[in-house]
């Protein structure tokens, strides 16, 4: 699978502008502010029908126009494929595959797996347990359309009882029977997403033990660990233990809503005693070793997506990832750098077919 061409109109700072790929390297290069990463976060758009960097979707439209298109020609399995996704203010997104629009986005996820590395992926480390969930949940939903749909479901219920729960305050009622409906919801569903995130991070830490051990020549051990309610019983004994303060809160306080992983380096916490470039390591691990989960069970390489990752970086270390990114089990590379001749200079070392595009 590869994006052999995108088209943009309107998207961002971009008027209309149109890219033709080669199938293995793709370099964007050129200062600050000129676009390169709004062609990533385009190609990001094409897989997940929104943007890594702005969930605020209207804000992607150039500005002064009423709307924006995203187009993408792949080539999957020697077959042409188009996506379309485009917006309109005051209307809703439309993501289309061959021409015919999705009812609904959840569908699309998984279909074109891709894994993005960037700066902004330190707010895994430096933000809340929301973020780290999210990237959990990412990763297992792109080749699990059965989790994602347990997942939105699961959100769904969990909505509704905190919209109970602030009902009974506003009128002074309670209602036991009614609460017990979603409470049993919550643990089925509940329990089959906190077995899933086990599982898959049984799988997953090893690996990323492994991208860590490369990056770094074996210097540092590092560690993932999951933290969860549902490791003290189950869904139901903790909703029940902790009705009196749900009611007082007026939201839901325990459940797989609240689960987190903590990052550790040499057995210390990674955002506290972590230096910038042992941070961007983990997270390239982190990344690197999300792109091999998903290989492996999509059957089918991700594109992956280098948004600046070469800043802040020691030699050795820029030499270990691109000793990874040679191997054959990486499929096609998109990279963005301020520094023209930095970045010739590594994807030489590839030894794969490459185009550089100055903006």
């Amino acid at each position: 699978m590869h994006l052999k061409k995108i088209s943009l109109l309107n998207f961002k700072n971009f008027e209309s502008q149109s890219f033709d790929f080669e199938k293995k390297v793709n370099c964007f290069v050129g200062d600050n502010g000129v676009g390169k990463t709004n062609v990533l976060d385009a190609i990001y758009y094409l897989s997940f029908g929104k943007s890594y960097f702005n969930s605020v979707a209207s804000q992607n439209i150039r500005h002064n126009q009423d709307f924006f298109m995203i187009e993408g020609e792949y080539d999957i399995n020697d077959r042409n494929e188009t996506i379309i996704c485009s917006l309109k203010r005051g209307s809703k997104k439309i993501i289309k595959r061959n021409d015919k629009e999705y009812d609904k986005f959840s569908e699309h996820i998984g279909h074109l797996p891709l894994v993005i590395i960037s700066p902004a992926d330190r707010d895994l480390i430096v933000e809340g347990s929301d973020v780290r969930r999210k990237f959990m949940d990412s990763v297992i939903s792109q080749s699990d359309k059965k989790y994602l749909k347990t997942l939105i479901n699961y959100n769904k219920v969990l909505q509704q009882r905190n919209a109970l729960l602030k009902y009974f305050a506003a009128n002074r009622t309670f209602d036991t029977l009614n609460l017990k409906v979603y409470d049993e919801q919550l643990e089925q569903l509940g329990t089959s997403i906190y077995e899933k995130r086990k599982t898959f991070l049984e799988t997953f830490i090893p690996i990323f033990r492994e991208r860590y051990k490369v990056i770094t020549n074996g210097k540092e051990s590092v560690g993932l660990n999951y933290k969860t309610q549902l490791s003290d019983g189950s869904l139901t004994s903790l909703l029940t233990a902790n009705l009196d303060r749900d009611r007082m809160l007026q939201y839901t306080s325990v459940g797989i809503h609240k689960d987190d992983l903590l990052f550790e380096i040499d057995g210390f916490s990674t955002k506290k005693f972590g230096s910038q470039g042992q941070q961007k390591s983990f997270l390239i691990a982190l990344k690197l070793a999300q792109f091999e989960f998903i290989k492996n069970l999509a059957k089918k390489k991700p594109i992956l997506l280098l948004d600046d990752i070469f800043d802040k970086l020691d030699d050795t270390r820029v030499l270990q990832i691109i000793s990874l990114v040679n191997k054959d089990s990486f499929g096609q590379l998109f990279i963005s750098d301020t520094h023209k001749e930095r970045t010739e200079e590594v994807v030489k070392r590839t030894n794969q077919p490459y185009k550089i595009f100055k903006l």
